[in-house]
């Protein structure tokens, strides 16, 4: 099988999303990353680079595109990985390029840049994905199968919600890398809150029951003093068929973690789903008991695409794995330093 050869702008040292998409490129033997410009800092592009292997280092994403466009062993698709107001003048560089873009979420600041991206794409006849993660889920995909066979009858209501509370203090004065660019207008554009989750609440909402709402109110809110940007949403839904939806995302929901949870209810059955506990499906006709689907055991084609680890096995089961291969010596519980070697079957 012939890899994807990779390259990725963004994901340097100190950053969270760009591991994750290494990581995940990396778990079916799809893609082989070749080429990166990890910083726009020369030097911690370089170290970046240096510290996972990666041969090819641009300090510029300009030079990047141009030089692995004109190599018979150029990158074939750019992970981009950057604060959000770099997401459509890279994209746009590479598209330009002949190159395919994986992009993480949000895909722009504006609608104008958003609609000028779908259409280089299809002018230039690339791929554009955007990484919404949550749509991978086999439980996901296993919902959104019911829906379209129907077992749920006439979709009446759509119920999406996304909290979370690690900006429940003013946390970007206080040196929190991620905290000072997901607040800041000029980085994250102009959602804070709405573009850094609640996107990921409404498309969740929109893959699982293929609607789009034909109109929407919202209310959005800035809770701690002097943040620059949204922490708190709440919005309403009318969808063309008379649907009613109705989505709240915020990030100073004291108590949650990375609380992400869908339900859908229509005319003879509801469906319930929460990120947080992604290996079970909850489904409860009209005056009949709820059935809890667990991954591994429903035979959807969507969901046993998605299925890597056996019924019974956390999604966690593969990272738990990686962690003993990460680890092939370690101290001691008594402080002794001789290495503790695990074997596995």
């Amino acid at each position: 099988m012939n890899r994807v050869r990779l390259g990725m702008v963004g994901g340097g040292e100190g950053a969270f999303i760009g591991a994750v998409h290494r990581i995940a490129a990396r778990l079916d033997d799809r893609y082989e990353l070749v080429a990166g410009a990890l910083s726009s800092d020369a030097q911690r592009a370089a170290s970046s680079a240096a510290a996972i292997g990666l041969a090819r280092s641009y300090a510029d994403y300009r030079e990047m595109a141009r030089v692995e466009a004109g190599r018979s062993d150029g990158i074939e698709a750019v992970a981009i990985v950057t604060p959000n107001h770099l997401h459509a003048p890279i994209a746009t560089v590479f598209l330009e390029a002949g190159i395919h873009v994986i992009c993480d979420k949000p895909l722009a600041v504006s609608l104008d840049e958003g609609e000028a991206l779908a259409k280089l794409a299809r002018e230039k006849d690339r791929m554009f994905a955007v990484t919404y993660t949550y749509t991978g889920y086999p439980m996901v995909r296993h919902a959104r199968g019911m829906v379209k066979q129907g077992l749920l009858g006439d979709i009446r209501v759509v119920q999406v919600e996304y909290a979370q509370d690690w900006l429940s203090l003013p946390v970007e004065t206080q040196a929190n890398r991620q905290a000072v660019w997901r607040t800041d207008p000029a980085l994250a554009g102009p959602a804070g809150c709405l573009g850094d989750i609640g996107t990921h609440a409404y498309q969740l909402a929109e893959y699982v029951t293929g609607m789009h709402p034909a109109e929407l109110s919202a209310d959005v809110t800035t809770f701690v003093a002097n943040r620059r940007v949204d922490d708190h949403v709440q919005a309403m839904f009318r969808y063309a068929s008379g649907v009613r939806g109705m989505l709240w995302a915020s990030q100073v929901a004291a108590g949650e973690e990375n609380a992400l949870r869908l339900r859908v209810y229509g005319t003879k059955a509801g469906l319930s789903f929460d990120q947080q506990t992604p290996n079970e499906l909850w489904f409860t006709p009209i005056g009949g008991a709820s059935q809890r689907l667990t991954r591994g055991r429903v035979q959807s084609p969507e969901a046993l695409h998605a299925t890597r680890v056996p019924a019974g096995h956390p999604e966690g089961y593969l990272e738990a794995f990686a962690q003993v291969c990460s680890t092939p010596a370690s101290p001691r519980l008594d402080g002794d330093t001789e290495p503790i070697h695990v074997a596995s079957d």
